[in-house]
């Protein structure tokens, strides 16, 4: 699971050490040398765990499908952005967020209550 791409639809193999990766970033966080670039390049669909290769030097529009499933993985990259902020509101100023309203009292009636029974 790459987490520098979170949508990431295709593996590649890095062709200078035959190794799987989900991103260029990832194989330079565990490899020591650097990818080398390549023509031809080997892809691995996340949708249908089929191999296929592409030929770089002609890429056309119609090459960014997975040839066995047609899964689009030529997609705008989903990258992880951190977040600095409060879920709600200051639960000193306002109490309310903190009461548990699931739990409500029935404060019905019933004949069938011996709690409240005169002698």
């Amino acid at each position: 699971m790459c987490k520098h791409i979170l949508n990431a639809q295709v593996s590649i193999r890095a062709p200078c050490c035959k190794q799987w990766f989900d991103c260029a970033e990832c194989h330079e966080e565990t490899q020591d040398h650097r990818l080398k670039k390549t023509v031809e390049m080997a892809f691995i669909c996340k949708k249908c765990k089929k191999a296929f290769r592409k030929d770089m030097s002609n890429y056309e529009e119609s090459d960014e499908y997975c040839p066995h499933c047609d899964n689009h993985y030529v997609i705008e990259a989903k990258t992880p952005q951190p977040v600095v902020g409060v879920e709600g509101d200051d639960a000193r100023i306002d109490s309310r967020m903190l009461k548990d309203e699931r739990m409500k009292v029935d404060h019905r009636r019933s004949l069938f209550d011996f709690s409240d029974r005169l002698d």
